[in-house]
C-alpha cells in the first residue's frame, strides 16, 4: 500500500498574502521561551512564562538572545512580532515550517531561515527549521519544538569562553549559525558512515531484501541534506555584500568561514551523492551477478539431464526385462523418491539464495 503523502502547500490555498498558517507536524507543542541577557560583564539566564516577557529586552543596552520554541502558537508569534516591528510577511515565514533557506534583509532587522539537521536513536534524519531575527541589541530565534544544537553557545555564554561577550549580536547571530553548520558535519559524517556500511555489503556480497529500500532511503536523505546546505552560500555572501549597519567590519570574517565550511560540506555530500550512485549500479550488478551464477547452474543440471531425457523418450520403458515392475511397493518407492527430489532441490535453492 503506496505510503499517504501530506501536503503543507494546501492549507495555503485561498488565503491572503501575508496569512500565519502553521504548517508544521507538532500542533500540541508547548510553548517554551529561554532568554540570555549579556555584555562583558554579567549575565542574566532567564526562562520567561508569557511572550509579553520578551518584550522588555527590545531597549536593553545589553545584548539578548530571545529563544521562542513551539511555532503552533501563532498568536503569540504574532505578538512576538508586532512588538518588534517585523513585516508581516515574516512572521507568516516563520509559521511556515516549509521554507526554503533563505534572507532578508530589512533597515531595521536581519531575517534568516535556517534547517536544523540532526539524526535520531534510530538514525531517521530529522528537519527542523529555525528561524533568526536579527536587530539592534537583540537576537530572536523561533523553533518547532523544544531541542536545539546551540548547547555549545549557552555554554560560551555562561563562562564568558572566547569573544561571544564581548562582541555584538551580530557575533551571536555568527555563533548560532556557525553551531547549526558544526551540526552539518556530524549528519554529514554519519551519512558517509552509512553508506561506507552498505557499500561494504554489496561488496561481500551479503544482500538481504531490504537493501534496495536502505539504498533508496540514502538518497532521499542526501537530497534533504543538500537542499538545506546549498542555500547558506547565499545566505552568507549577502551578508558579506551587503554592508548592513547591524553587521559589523570585523564580523565580517568570521562569516567568510562559515562560507567556507559550508563549501567543503556542499563538496563532501556532492561525493556521497555520486558514492550512492554507485551503489545502485553496484547493486544492480551484483544482482545480475547473482542471476547469472543461478542461470549457470541451472543450465548445468539442464544439460545433464536434456541427453538421458533424450534417450528414454526415444527408449521408453520397452524392456522385456524390468524387475521392479513386478515388485509389490514399485509405485510408492518411486513417488517417495520423486518427493525427495523435489524436496531436496527446494533445500538447496533456499540455502544459495535463490529462492
Amino acid at each position: 500500500m503506496a505510503k499517504k503523502r501530506t501536503n503543507k502547500y494546501k492549507k495555503h490555498i485561498k488565503q491572503s498574502p501575508g496569512s500565519i498558517i502553521y504548517t508544521g507536524e507538532n500542533p500540541t507543542e508547548k510553548l517554551f521561551i529561554d532568554a540570555f541577557d549579556y555584555n562583558n560583564s554579567f549575565i542574566n539566564e532567564l526562562e520567561l512564562k508569557s511572550v509579553e516577557e520578551a518584550f522588555n529586552f527590545k531597549k536593553t543596552e545589553s545584548v539578548s538572545w530571545i529563544n521562542i520554541n513551539g511555532l503552533n502558537h501563532i498568536k503569540d508569534i504574532e505578538k512576538v512580532g508586532k512588538h518588534y516591528n517585523l513585516h508581516p510577511l515574516i512572521i507568516a515565514d516563520i509559521a511556515n515550517t516549509s521554507q526554503r533557506p533563505k534572507i532578508d534583509v530589512y533597515d531595521d532587522y536581519i531575517f534568516v531561515v535556517l534547517k536544523m539537521l540532526y539524526y535520531d536513536d534510530n538514525e531517521n534524519i530529522k528537519i527542523e527549521q529555525i528561524s533568526l531575527v536579527l536587530g539592534s541589541n537583540y537576537v530572536l530565534t523561533f523553533q518547532e519544538i523544544e531541542g536545539d544544537v546551540f548547547n555549545n553557545v549557552r555554554d560560551r555564554l555562561r563562562l564568558a569562553n572566547g569573544r561571544i561577550r564581548t562582541l555584538g549580536p551580530d557575533y551571536l547571530l555568527y555563533a548560532l549559525i556557525d553551531a547549526i553548520v558544526d551540526h552539518y558535519y556530524i549528519v554529514a559524517e554519519t551519512m558517509s558512515n552509512k553508506i561506507e556500511d552498505l557499500e561494504e555489503a554489496l561488496f561481500n556480497g551479503n544482500i538481504n531484501e531490504n537493501l534496495s529500500q536502505e539504498v533508496l532511503n540514502l538518497k532521499k536523505e542526501v537530497l534533504k541534506i543538500r537542499r538545506s546546505i546549498f542555500p547558506i552560500r547565499e545566505i552568507i555572501s549577502r551578508i558579506e555584500k551587503n554592508e548592513h549597519a547591524l553587521i559589523e567590519q570585523n564580523t565580517i570574517q568570521y562569516y567568510r568561514d562559515i562560507y567556507d565550511h559550508v563549501i567543503q560540506l556542499s563538496d563532501s555530500v556532492d561525493i556521497s551523492r555520486e558514492m550512492i550512485w554507485s551503489l545502485m549500479d553496484m547493486y544492480m550488478t551484483t544482482i545480475s551477478n547473482k542471476m547469472n551464477e543461478v542461470m549457470k547452474v541451472l543450465t548445468i543440471m539442464a544439460s545433464i539431464f536434456i541427453p538421458l531425457t533424450f534417450i528414454a523418450g526415444i527408449y521408453g520403458m520397452n524392456f522385456d526385462n524390468i524387475p521392479e515392475l513386478h515388485y509389490k511397493y514399485s509405485y510408492y518407492i518411486l513417488w517417495g523418491v520423486m518427493i525427495l527430489i523435489f524436496i531436496g532441490m527446494i533445500y538447496y535453492f533456499k540455502k544459495k539464495k535463490w529462492l
